[in-house]
């Protein structure tokens, strides 16, 4: 991931808008490939588990737990691949800045499906190896640490790497908001 610094900023201001919405798509197809890889993982792993030979003796709040991981993994996978799907449909129609704004709402939408799948699964196993008493704090912690580390910190730090007085890149402007 490459560190902003002032002058790349201003070169950046230099951009024209549409070599800005093709570094933003660029960008945001770079943080997709991270998400797909996880959601993925996970997505396979839990459709292996009915297969495992504990899974019959789940209880029906684990089963119940795990449908909600499992939907939760599918609706997240649908989301962060379909800036693909959307950007072939779109192809050379000069319509990128609709494309960036629509798979940054996909990619968002998919992270939290990913988070509810993620929270649901450590619920899930953790229900499963040790008992609800542990099981609940230690599903809670999980979703605050992703909450803290996915939600919290990034938006509380969004004023990070300020523009210096005179630097004339503007990262809140539509075309250069990722």
């Amino acid at each position: 991931m490459a560190v902003e610094t002032p002058s790349s900023r201003k070169n950046q201001s230099r951009e024209t808008e549409k070599e800005r919405w093709d570094r933003n798509f660029a960008d945001l197809l770079q943080e997709l490939r991270v998400a797909q890889t996880g959601v993925q993982i996970l997505f396979a792993f839990l459709l292996t588990l009915p297969f495992s030979s504990g899974f019959p003796q789940a209880t029906n709040f684990q089963k119940d737990t795990y449908i909600v991981a499992l939907i939760s993994a599918a609706f997240a996978t649908a989301m962060i691949i379909s800036p693909v799907a959307f950007h072939r449909a779109l192809f050379r129609q000069g319509r990128k800045p609709e494309l960036v704004r629509y798979a940054h709402k996909m990619a968002s939408g998919g992270l939290a499906f990913m988070l509810i799948s993620m929270v649901s699964s450590v619920l899930l196993i953790t229900d499963y190896v040790l008992n609800w008493k542990w099981a609940i704090p230690l599903t809670v912690i999980t979703a605050g640490w992703f909450l803290t580390y996915w939600a919290l910190l990034p938006f509380a730090h969004r004023e990070w790497g300020e523009e210096e007085e005179g630097d004339e890149y503007d990262e809140g402007s539509p075309a250069t908001s990722s």
